[in-house]
């Protein structure tokens, strides 16, 4: 597979803080209500018999949560720990390694994806490709749901859960991504903005739901 050394820093640092970011994230759907009604709408409209992909899953719950309701589940992440804990945690989910703009997965494969908080670490020139690679992967008129901070400013973090990172958390304009999904084949078809639960980091958070075109 392609490397793309940009995203070294972030693979690194999230190789570094796995096992603890599993294990203080592996429950945050319970207190997420908005987050849980929008996966089930996804399952709802997923094309039957055909595969969800969980794009940047991290150590899998989402991924995880999808799979108990009754969907068939890939998890995709640039971490190789954090595929690691996925598959040691969550067994009924299939996990890959790899990176969002050179997904490893067939034309077509999926029959829907989900992006939560995964292109928080891209730049904005990479949105475009990374929306194209989604699109590539999934099947005509197949659904994908992106979630993300509302802003302009990039977080920077040298220590991150007790541990020595080097990791950069950007900030979008819904705007701004509804267009690069749409120059990348989707339709906008849900956006939504809410506050922070009271278990988050105090950011507003965006979610679009956009349709292969």
């Amino acid at each position: 597979m392609e490397d793309h050394g940009s995203h070294d820093s972030t693979r690194r640092s999230y190789d570094t803080v796995a096992e603890n970011y599993a294990a203080g994230f592996r429950d945050e759907l319970a207190a997420k209500p908005l987050d849980r009604a929008l996966l089930a709408c996804l399952v709802e409209q997923t094309e039957p018999g055909t595969t969800i992909a969980d794009l940047g899953c991290g150590p899998g719950h989402v991924a995880a949560w999808l799979a108990g309701r009754g969907a068939s589940t890939v998890g995709i992440d640039l971490s190789a720990a954090m595929v690691a804990v996925g598959r040691r945690e969550h067994p009924a989910v299939e996990f890959r390694e790899g990176d969002l703009l050179a997904l490893p997965a067939a034309d077509g494969e999926f029959g829907s994806a989900v992006a939560f908080y995964s292109i928080i670490h891209l730049a904005p020139s990479e949105l475009r490709r990374a929306f194209e690679e989604a699109r590539r992967a999934l099947r005509p008129s197949g659904l994908l749901l992106v979630s993300f901070h509302i802003g302009s400013e990039v977080r920077h973090l040298d220590e991150w859960l007790g541990h020595k990172v080097d990791v950069d958390f950007r900030f979008f304009e819904p705007s701004d991504v509804a267009k690069a999904l749409e120059d990348a084949g989707f339709a906008v078809e849900t956006r939504i903005e809410r506050t922070n639960y009271a278990s988050e980091v105090a950011t507003r958070r965006a979610y679009l739901l956009a349709r292969r075109t």
